[in-house]
């Protein structure tokens, strides 16, 4: 039995996917690839959505394999932030880092 959480992937594409999931794959759509993914939470009161851990199955997001992230226009105009909570890592602010392509899905 897998119970849905708030999990997040990374397409090879670019595309950010958000979902209430048992496992990551879940949110893969066609013949999507994975670069990453982990587990996300809104701070509304900070305007943030905060992306961090780690996919079991993909592992991290690999940011530097795509300049353009493409985001549900949902969430336009929330800071987009991967914490990697590792102690070697600093927080990877992904809108200072990337460009950002909303979209209407």
């Amino acid at each position: 039995m897998n119970i849905a959480l708030p999990k997040f992937i990374i397409t090879s594409d670019g595309y950010l996917r958000l979902g209430m999931v048992g496992q990551h794959k879940d949110l893969l759509i066609g013949n999507d690839n994975c670069i990453g993914g982990g587990y996300y939470q809104f701070d509304w009161t900070r305007n943030r959505l905060t992306l961090d851990r780690a996919s079991y199955d993909y592992g991290r997001p690999r940011w530097h394999l795509i300049e353009r992230l493409k985001v549900p226009a949902a969430y336009r105009g929330l800071r987009i932030v991967y914490c990697y909570e590792d102690g070697f890592h600093d927080d990877f602010c992904v809108n200072d880092e990337l460009q950002i392509e909303y979209y209407e899905p």
